[in-house]
C-alpha cells in the first residue's frame, strides 16, 4: 500500500489557529493579544493577523481594556461576539417541555416552561411549543435561533437523528425535531446521555473520558461514555438499563415492556412502594434525600436495600465495559448523595473484582438542559469557528 504524505496547508492552520484562540476565549473571556500570543503559542504576527481576520469575520470585538497601568493597542481586550448566534435547549417530558436560550459564550439569557395535557391534539401541542420558544427567544433578544439542542425519552435513530415512535411518548415528541428543523439546526438527543454529557463538564465526572451514568427518576436509563465518546449503540438503544432482567422481580421482562426489568426495582413508583415498607412517605426523591440526610434507623435501611438493588443494574454494567466510575444521576440518585453512592460502591465491591468508584450526581438543577445547552452550543461553535481537530 502507498502512503501518499500529507502537509497542512496554510489555509489549514489558519483554521486551526483561529479555533485554538476563539476557544481560549470561551473559556477565559476576553483577552489580550499579549495573553492570546502566550496562550496560544503563536508568534506574535500570527496573533495579529488572527485578531484582524475574526474581527473581520464578526466572531469577536474590541470588549475594553485590560485593568493594568498599560493602556493603548496592547492592553486592548478581544472577546467573543456573544450575539452572533443564539441556541436553545429543550428538555421534552411526557407533561410539557422547558426552554432555555443562551448566547454564543453559553450565558443563560431566557427560559421558559411549558406543561401539555395528555389529550392535547399534537399539532395544537407542537404549535403550544414553538410559541413559547418563540416567546422565550424574544426574552432573549434573539431574532432567530442558530442550533437547537433537544433532550427526550426514547431512542433515538443514529440514521435519521429522529425520535423512535414509542407507545408510552405523547405522538407530538416524535413531530417536534422536524418542526424545530424549520427553524434551525437541531441536535436531539436521548434525556440519560444530555445528563451525562453535563456530569462530565461540570460534574462529578469533571476529567473523566469514561464513566457511565445511571439515571434514576421515575424512568431509567444509562449514559455509557468511553475512551470520551458517547456510545449510543447501533440502534441508539444503548443504556436502556430499565429492561435488563434482574433477580426480585418474580418476572422478565419483554420487548414492549420494561416491567420485570430493573425498571421494576428502581423506578420512582418502585423506590416510593420500598420507602412505604419503610414507613416513609413521599415521593422517591423526598424519601431518598430525607433518608440520606439522617441516615439512622429506617432511612438508613431503607437505603441498604434501594442500594442493593441499584447494585445489581451497576455491576452488570461494571463487569461488561468496565467503566472504573459509575455516577448516579437523576432526581433518586442525585437525591441520595453519598449516603447512597457509598453503599452502592460497598455493594458492587462484593459483586465483582473490578474496581469501580461510585458518585452522586453533582450538576445543579436540570442535568438534562445543562447538557441539551451544550450539546447546542457545541453545533453552533463547530459551524461557525469551524470543527476541532480531534
Amino acid at each position: 500500500m502507498t502512503v501518499t504524505a500529507r502537509t497542512a496547508t496554510p489555509s489549514t492552520c489558519r483554521a486551526i489557529n483561529d479555533r485554538l484562540a476563539l476557544d481560549l476565549l470561551i473559556e477565559h473571556g476576553p483577552l489580550t493579544a499579549a495573553q492570546l500570543k502566550t496562550l496560544t503559542g503563536l508568534s506574535r504576527p500570527t496573533v495579529a493577523d488572527l485578531v484582524d481576520r475574526l474581527g473581520s469575520a464578526g466572531l469577536i470585538h474590541l470588549a475594553g481594556e485590560s485593568g493594568t497601568r498599560q493602556r493603548g493597542p496592547n492592553a486592548r481586550l478581544y472577546g467573543i461576539v456573544a450575539e452572533r448566534a443564539y441556541i436553545a435547549g429543550l428538555d421534552v417530558r411526557l407533561g410539557g417541555v422547558e426552554v432555555v436560550v443562551a448566547d454564543l459564550t453559553g450565558r443563560i439569557a431566557a427560559s421558559g416552561t411549558l406543561a401539555i395535557p395528555a389529550n392535547r391534539e399534537p399539532t395544537r401541542a407542537i404549535a403550544d411549543v414553538l410559541a413559547l420558544v418563540d416567546a422565550t427567544a424574544a426574552r432573549a433578544g434573539a431574532e432567530t435561533l442558530h442550533t437547537f439542542g433537544v433532550g427526550a425519552p426514547g431512542l433515538i435513530d443514529p440514521v435519521t437523528g429522529n425520535l423512535g415512535v414509542e407507545d408510552f411518548l405523547p405522538a407530538w415528541h416524535a413531530l417536534l425535531p422536524a418542526a424545530l428543523r424549520d427553524r434551525g439546526r437541531v441536535v436531539l438527543e436521548n434525556e440519560a446521555n444530555l445528563a451525562g454529557i453535563a456530569e462530565q463538564r461540570f460534574g462529578a465526572a469533571r476529567g473523566l473520558d469514561t464513566f457511565v451514568l445511571v439515571w434514576l427518576g421515575q424512568g431509567i436509563g444509562a449514559c455509557v461514555m468511553l475512551d470520551g465518546r458517547l456510545r449510543r449503540g447501533m440502534s441508539g438503544g444503548s443504556g436502556e438499563l430499565g429492561f435488563l432482567p434482574v433477580p426480585g422481580t418474580g418476572r422478565l421482562p419483554s420487548r414492549v415492556d420494561c416491567e420485570g426489568g430493573f425498571q421494576s426495582l428502581a423506578s420512582g413508583a418502585a423506590v416510593e412502594e420500598l420507602a412505604a415498607r419503610h414507613g416513609l412517605t413521599g415521593t422517591a426523591e423526598e424519601c431518598v434525600r430525607a433518608a440520606a440526610e439522617r441516615d439512622t434507623g429506617a432511612g438508613a435501611a431503607f437505603l441498604d436495600e434501594l442500594a442493593d438493588r441499584v447494585a445489581l443494574a451497576a455491576a452488570a454494567l461494571a463487569v461488561i465495559l468496565d467503566p472504573g466510575c459509575v455516577v448516579l444521576g437523576g432526581e433518586t440518585g442525585r437525591a441520595g448523595g453519598t449516603a447512597l453512592a457509598g453503599r452502592v460502591e460497598s455493594r458492587l465491591a462484593e459483586l465483582t473484582p473490578l474496581p469501580t468508584r461510585v458518585l452522586a450526581g453533582t450538576v445543579p438543577g436540570s442535568a438534562i438542559l445543562d447538557g441539551a445547552v451544550l450539546t447546542a452550543l457545541d453545533d453552533a461553535r463547530d459551524a461557525l469557528f469551524g470543527s476541532p481537530q480531534r
